[in-house]
């Protein structure tokens, strides 16, 4: 992307000082900028041949997430890079600590635990007020500011219930930290205010036990024992541990979540003041629910409520979506133009259409692929940066961009489409090709067998 991050060097402004942390996903430095007198932080994610693709849409959902947030639990937002030159956020510099530091001295003393867990769920009630469902509390993720505010940082796993949800509409997997994952997550859905609580209370759990309820699973086989599974009560590791803390743990480890609290303003609550919590038979359980129990949750679960939809998803949902799939090739300029001018009339017709720009990496089937062109060049990013100078010229449009990887470029278009619900899709026809004449066209196997309405658009070829 042709910028040196070294101590000294200047990106739009701001001086690289220091090398504060080095992550396996982005790198942590200290600037600062003439027009900033508090301590910022510089987050440049790492782009290098053979990481997660899914990096990538993480560090894209916390560009569109932090700038919207604010308040004192979230860090201030102040630039952001384009992928173009080099994809970085600055924000505050959070004077204080996380959490990761308590994790040597547990179990902790219960009021020092059940501090912690109240400036959290405080910190949630906050976040969730400004629609944003973390998805990922745990220590590492928790700052403390020095008058002992709670700060939740890291947005990559997060969801804005009024943006496009980028990691689910392109991977299949759960994505959380498997300790504090809730059940729901494991299953899909990042819609729930209520998985943070779960997260909380995994939190708590090992803040006064020093055992985590769940282990600590590598395995998606792990992470689905918790969907019937339940954990050691906490007080049979700790009996002095007071049966309300029990009680808000057990809770918030419900497997339903409509069976934790309505919210995490009402669990603050009750964490601030122990007294005022109604005692239920999990304060006083010392064992593990029966073998029967498991295996009737196991066999035969309780239909799942499903999460209320709030306002903001229900107008994402009745919103159309459009996908266009763009071939980013040499030679396909003409094409790419036409696909944009279909594109703009459908949105001339429908203002409250989303476009979802698609492109495919082809990957070979039995030999690996580089992430990397040949000038070092992450593929990956360099092929968003043109879906995004390919769509910068539609007028008013809500846009995202992905790219995909596969074997089959039809087979990765129809399984986008399938899964998040698409109501049109726009693609270009090749022209005609040995190849394509021999093993078919994408845009034929697209119209063929996709769920909705197909666009196939084509270059006027010249009268002779």
């Amino acid at each position: 992307m042709g910028v040196t991050l070294e101590q000294g060097a200047t990106i739009d402004g701001f001086v690289i000082e220091e090398k504060l942390h080095e992550g396996g996903m982005a790198t942590l430095w200290r600037v600062t900028h003439p027009e900033h007198d508090a301590p910022l932080l510089m987050k440049v994610p790492k782009i290098r041949d053979g990481d997660d693709p899914a990096a990538i849409v993480g560090f894209e959902m916390e560009q569109m997430i932090l700038p919207r947030l604010s308040g004192k639990h979230v860090p201030r937002f102040v630039a952001n890079g384009d992928f173009a030159v080099l994809p970085y956020l600055v924000m505050e510099q959070i004077p204080g600590t996380s959490l990761l530091p308590l994790l040597k001295r547990l179990p902790l003393p219960v009021d020092e635990a059940v501090s912690v867990a109240q400036r959290i769920a405080v910190a949630l009630a906050d976040l969730h007020r400004q629609h944003v469902v973390h998805l990922d509390v745990k220590p590492s993720n928790v700052m403390l500011r020095e008058d002992g505010t709670a700060v939740l940082i890291d947005y990559g796993l997060a969801r804005h219930l009024q943006l496009p949800d980028l990691l689910a509409e392109q991977f299949r997997l759960p994505y959380g930290t498997a300790p504090y994952i809730a059940p729901e997550q494991v299953q899909g859905e990042r819609n729930d205010f209520r998985s943070d609580q779960f997260a909380l209370g995994a939190l708590l759990y090992f803040f006064t036990t020093g055992t985590r309820p769940f282990g600590d699973p590598q395995r998606i086989s792990g992470l689905k024992r918790r969907l019937w599974r339940d954990p050691t009560p906490p007080r049979a590791l700790r009996p002095d541990l007071p049966k309300a803390v029990q009680e808000i743990i057990l809770r918030c480890l419900e497997i339903e979540p409509a069976r934790r609290y309505p919210s995490a303003a009402q669990l603050a609550a009750e964490l601030a003041d122990l007294d005022s919590v109604t005692l239920t038979p999990r304060a006083e359980k010392l064992r593990r629910d029966p073998l029967g129990e498991v295996l009737r949750r196991r066999f035969n679960p309780d239909p799942r409520a499903p999460s209320k939809p709030t306002a903001a998803l229900q107008q994402l949902a009745q919103a159309p979506i459009i996908v266009v799939a763009i071939d980013l090739s040499e030679g396909s300029q003409e094409l790419a133009d036409a696909l944009r001018r279909t594109v703009q009339r459908l949105l001339d017709n429908t203002p409250q259409a989303r476009v979802a720009c698609l492109n495919v990496i082809r990957t070979k089937l039995l030999q690996l692929d580089s992430d990397t062109d040949e000038d070092g060049r992450n593929k990956h990013v360099q092929r968003l940066v043109q879906l995004r100078h390919w769509a910068a010229p539609l007028d008013g449009a809500a846009v995202t961009c992905h790219v995909l990887e596969a074997v089959s470029p039809a087979e990765a278009i129809l399984e986008y489409v399938r899964e998040n619900q698409v109501d049109h899709v726009v693609l270009g026809a090749r022209a005609e090709s040995a190849v394509r004449n021999l093993l078919g066209s994408v845009s034929g196997q697209v119209a063929a067998h996709a769920p909705c309405t197909v666009t196939v658009v084509r270059n006027r070829q010249p009268q002779g």
